[in-house]
Parts: structure tokens; sequence; C-alpha cells
């Protein structure tokens, strides 16, 4: 038998959160196939620590990360200089290991398509993103996407439709995320009081990273309208900023005093206590403001078996059944959003029997044997071209 075929993995980030869970599941698929992926992750982080105890080759190089933030003259200027030296370090890797496949993990990671493409080395490009704009931006990535990645992985059905319309030679394939859900389907009686909270009230939660996007403000409004009516109810707020995007979480802290919210909602940062956290809630809510392509985030929700409240954004409008197994509401409606709780809250069993229905939507339709049997396949299909 010859020598395991290495594979580059080329992360966006070194968090635990949706992209970050998600590799984390398609290594061990690579790896169950006698390959040997190798990860090259932007920074430092928790990510990089699990890599090394599961025993995935990791090394840390600043990818030039793709950001809104850097979408100006200076910050492109920012993310070619540190791309270049990305490339020069990934030629250098290759010398060591000799790729024959990279796999780039969301579109924010531009540059193993580019190196990949000189060197003629299949790549893998596993979209996560709905970009609306800026238009050149979005075109020149559709264009590298059509040069580079044949057969590109989209996480949801809506972003395959963002993207394939605009690719001339690409076919994009959807593989909805999947991922172990073990730990969400366990009971964990006293959670609320782990929080410092009394388990007779009502929580309303929100998961997610701080950045512009998810619409932790909106989530505010919401709070602020709710904890007026009813007294008994208490929110909280769990997820850290993207770096840069600190100023949103100093905003946030703002509104808590603008809106008389400090004794309403709770702020918990960053969790490594997830499945625990989500068994403490009544109703998660997802307020979304700009188009979320498939958040992982739901699935644990709905594996808790809560129900879910969640914008009509991207992937949420195929995962949640709205009526059924939540509700979907209008990105940055306060009115519609306020209605949806209030049903959840008038009527408990309402929600518990929604929940009930998401935890067997999510074990049936998004299983993690059907996710790891889907990317398998797609990765063969790959080796067998070159």
């Amino acid at each position: 038998m010859g020598k395991p075929k290495n594979v580059l993995f080329l992360q966006s980030s070194s968090e635990c959160y949706g992209s970050g869970k998600i590799i984390l599941q398609v290594l061990q698929v690579y790896k169950k196939e006698g390959l040997n992926p190798i990860v090259l992750l932007t920074n430092s982080g928790p990510l990089q620590a699990i890599l090394e105890q599961e025993g995935f080759p990791a090394y840390v190089q600043n990818l030039g990360i793709l950001r809104r933030k850097y979408v100006n003259p200076s910050g492109l200027l920012n993310r070619l200089s540190k791309n270049l030296k990305a490339y020069r370090f990934l030629t250098e890797l290759h010398q060591k290991y000799q790729f024959e496949l990279v796999y780039s993990n969301t579109l924010a990671v531009i540059v193993g398509a580019y190196w990949a493409k000189r060197r003629k080395i299949p790549h893998i490009w596993h979209i996560h993103e709905i970009l609306p704009g800026p238009g050149p931006l979005v075109k020149m990535l559709a264009g590298l996407l059509d040069q580079s990645s044949p057969n590109p992985i989209a996480v949801s059905q809506a972003v395959s439709n963002h993207w394939q319309p605009i690719l001339k030679k690409s076919t994009i394939e959807v593989i909805h995320n999947g991922i172990p859900y073990g730990s969400f389907l366990e009971n964990y009686p006293s959670a609320k009081n782990d929080l410092g909270l009394p388990e007779s009230c009502f929580l309303i939660g929100m998961i997610g990273r701080i950045n512009p996007g998810k619409g932790q403000l909106f989530f505010l409004e919401l709070a602020e309208r709710i904890s007026k009516k009813y007294p008994n109810t208490h929110f909280i707020l769990v997820g850290d900023p993207f770096p840069g995007y600190e100023p949103i979480l100093e905003e946030i802290r703002k509104e808590f005093k603008t809106r008389s919210l400090e004794a309403r909602v709770t702020y918990l940062g960053f969790r490594d206590d997830i499945p625990k956290v989500m068994a403490a809630l009544d109703v998660f809510v997802l307020p979304s403001i700009l188009p979320d392509s498939f958040p992982t985030v739901i699935l644990e929700a709905m594996a808790a078996g809560k129900p879910v409240v969640a914008t009509r954004s991207g992937g949420a409008s195929e995962m949640v059944l709205d009526g059924e197994t939540g509700f979907l509401v209008p990105i940055g409606n306060v009115e519609k959003g306020v209605e949806a709780l209030e049903r959840l809250i008038q009527d408990p069993e309402f929600g518990q029997k929604m929940g009930a229905s998401g935890r067997k939507r999510v074990l049936r339709e998004y299983s993690l044997e059907a996710f790891e049997e889907k990317i398998k396949t797609h990765l063969w299909q790959h080796l067998r071209r070159s």
C-alpha cells in the first residue's frame, strides 16, 4: 500500500463556531478514508487545540481572510499583502507534504484557490456565504470559483441559488451540514439555576458570533418590547465578537443601559458549554439581519428540542418549518418577532410541541451520517478526476 495522500485544509478561523464545527467533521471523514489532512489556520485559538488533541497536523499563518471591513482601498491592499505572504507559506508547506488536494473552507479564504490553480492541484471550495455585494467582489469570487473548483460545495440551497446563476463553469453541490447531536439530546435538569436564573423564568436566548449580520441589536429590540409586557421573561446573549468587530459589542452594552435592560438581559460572552446553555432555554432566537447561509446553531437548537424564532434569511428558511418547528419572521420586523415570541410565551406547551417536532426533523433531515456519506462521495469524485 502506498503512502496516504496529503490534503491541505485552509480554515478561515480558529474558533469553534459554525464553520469550525463543520471542518472538524470533514476532517474525520477524510481521515477515515485513509487520507492525511494537514490544516492551516489563520490564527491560534480553540480549534487549534482540538486539532492537535485529535492528531491533525495544524499550522498557523495569516491567510488574509476577506471580511466586509476590508472592502475599501486600504483594506484591500492589506489583504493583498497578507495573501502574498500566505501564498509563499503554502509553497513552503508543499515542499514538505506534496499536497494532492486543497480544501478551502468558506469563501473568505481565497489564497488556496489561486495557489492550487497555479499548481494544477484539485481544489474543493466549501461555500458558507451568501454575499449580496459589493458587485466587483462577488464577480471576482465567482470567477475564481469557475477557474479553480469545478464542483464546489454549498451548505444550503439558498447559498447555491445565490452563486450558481453567476457561475459559468462550476456546478455547485448542496450538502447540508450535519454535526454530532448527542450532547444536545441530553437532559440538564438544573440548567437555568447553573446560569444564576430561577427555573420559573421564561428564558429566551440568542447564540451567535457578534458581527454586523447576526442581529444582536434586533434581539435587544425584541427583549425591550417583551420584557415590558412579560416580567417573568429573561434574555441571554451568547457569543464573542469577530476580531475587529469589538465596537459592536460596545454598542450592545450601551443599548443595555439605553433600553434599561441590565436586569432583563444577561450577556454571557463565549461559552464552551453550549449544549447546557441551550437546554436552559425555552425559546431560541436567531434574528440575522443579513443572509445567513445555514446556521449550525439552529441545528443545535432543534436537536435540543427548542422552538426556533428566526428571520427569513438564507438557510434558516430551509431549516425551520414555519408554524411547525418554530416561526420565520421578516428581517428586522420587530412586530412580527414580538408576535411570534408572545405566542410561545402564552402557550408554553405549544412551544414544547414545536421543539419536539424540530428534534425529529433535525435527526431525520440533517443527520451526521448523511453529511459524512455525501462528503465522502464528493471527495472521491475529485480524486478520481485528478
